[in-house]
């Protein structure tokens, strides 16, 4: 599905000969354009209002008000809007100071049917994902609490946002699954920033990244010389955390001496500091996080049964990236937005090569891997002609499913721009009504999610 093919962006066309009109009219309607025809800026002026879906191709003179005259007028209602201006000779100079004052591009009298399409091609194409980033923009920003957080319109987030609202309400420990990168820090915080626990703190210990001789300490803590440099009592994490979330990453990593100890503390809700007889009382919702499956490695005997079956309560499973594919142009659109802010940059928009270049790439690293492509492209550290993900990292897809992933975005972003109507969905891709349905049924496009967001 080309961009340019959709039929409500249209051509807002002022030309005052009718026979130059009538012709510019028939060579883009033979591309499938929509075009709206005039003679004078004064009779089309009415439809340049702020995002509208085209571009406007004018002629530099005309009777009244001139298409470079009124190109100023255009830029104050919508500066984005593109102005193709068209030109005699004569009017070369006029037609680059127009370019520098915001005109899109201009076309010199006389032109080929060629030369016309490919300039309004390219604008159309332009104003399509202008209007994408507004729509996403007003989108996110009409987002609020746990939306804002674990951003995303596909079905998998949906649920993720429900299990999680459902869960803080309850003090149940919870174990989260997810590869790399899928979030599961962020859906902890969710957790606990939901929770009647807020007030309190949230502490997070990434256990694979914790020396065995170091774990005990860090966890319970210690009495001033309980060990050779203890030279002072330290509050372990579960102290630290009572009263709020205590998030124990990677826990798969865990020794099954420390995992031991864990299940102890668990039953017990209490904690004995290393070097100390005392027992302390500690009150803390502890959410756990694995790459792994933890029943699997408990029959395994790689992890204990007894403590899986203590922590297992509650389960909440993250997608990878690439199995809501339909989430990456609102991700990426996000995570520009927070790098602009940050790096006090504007964000540039995306072109249509870049989009599917996105959706096309199986994201080893999740969102964390979108976030740093967000960042580098925000910064520009992009090359000119280069793709936005570096060859080491690109990954190669089979074409079938590359099409498919590609085809289901492009029916579900169709979808929602009709408010879930199938019909004028398949109208506007050009796509007979049945093969429009056996696509989204053999998708499995979220048709009864999109309609329940119509408003």
């Amino acid at each position: 599905m080309d961009l340019n093919d959709t039929p409500d962006i249209r051509v807002i066309l002022v030309e005052d000969e009718t026979d130059v009109r009538l012709g510019c009219t028939q060579a883009l309607e033979l591309e499938g354009f929509g075009v709206d025809g005039f003679g004078s800026v004064e009779e089309a002026r009415h439809l340049v209002v702020p995002g509208v879906a085209a571009c406007v191709l004018a002629d530099v003179r005309l009777p009244g008000l001139s298409g470079a005259e009124w190109l100023p007028q255009v830029r104050v209602i919508d500066p984005d809007l593109p102005v193709i201006l068209v030109t005699g000779h004569g009017d070369i100079a006029m037609a680059v100071r127009a370019m520098r004052d915001g005109a899109y591009d201009f076309i010199e009298k006389p032109f080929t049917s060629e030369r016309l399409v490919s300039v309004v091609r390219r604008a159309l194409d332009k104003r399509r994902l202008t209007l994408q980033v507004r729509e996403l923009r007003d989108h996110l920003e009409s987002w609020h609490g746990i939306q804002s957080v674990l951003v995303g319109r596909s079905p998998e987030m949906a649920r993720i946002r429900r299990n999680v609202l459902t869960l803080a309400a309850t003090p149940a420990d919870v174990v989260i699954y997810g590869e790399t990168g899928t979030g599961k820090e962020l859906v902890a915080r969710c957790l606990h920033d939901h929770s009647d626990r807020r007030r309190g703190n949230f502490v997070a210990l990434n256990c694979g990244g914790l020396p065995e001789n170091l774990a005990e300490a860090e966890l319970f803590g210690h009495e001033m010389g309980a060990f050779t440099g203890a030279a002072r009592s330290r509050v372990g994490k579960f102290e630290h955390a009572s009263g709020g979330t205590l998030f124990l990453d990677e826990i798969e990593s865990m020794s099954m001496a420390v995992q031991v100890k864990l299940l102890r503390t668990l039953q017990e809700r209490s904690i004995e500091r290393i070097g100390s007889n005392k027992s302390i009382a500690v009150d803390c919702r502890v959410v756990a996080a694995s790459k792994e499956d933890l029943k699997a490695l408990s029959e395994a005997q790689k992890f204990r049964a007894d403590l899986y079956y203590r922590l297992g309560v509650a389960f909440i499973e993250l997608p990878s990236l690439r199995d809501r594919r339909e989430d990456i142009p609102l991700l990426f659109e996000h995570f520009s937005f927070l790098a602009a802010a940050r790096f006090q940059r504007a964000a540039p928009a995306l072109t249509r090569e870049q989009l599917s270049e996105l959706l096309a790439h199986s994201w080893p690293g999740n969102v964390r891997e979108l976030h740093n492509v967000a960042d580098r492209f925000v910064l520009g550290l992009v090359d000119d002609g280069a793709g936005l993900i570096s060859d080491a990292h690109r990954s190669p897809a089979h074409l079938h499913e590359q099409t498919e992933r590609f085809e289901r975005t492009v029916i579900t972003e169709e979808l929602r721009r009709h408010k879930g109507d199938v019909a004028q969905a398949a109208k506007a891709l050009g796509v007979p009504k049945q093969t429009f349905y056996d696509k989204v049924k053999r998708l499995k496009v979220p048709v009864e999610m999109i309609r329940g967001h119509r408003h």
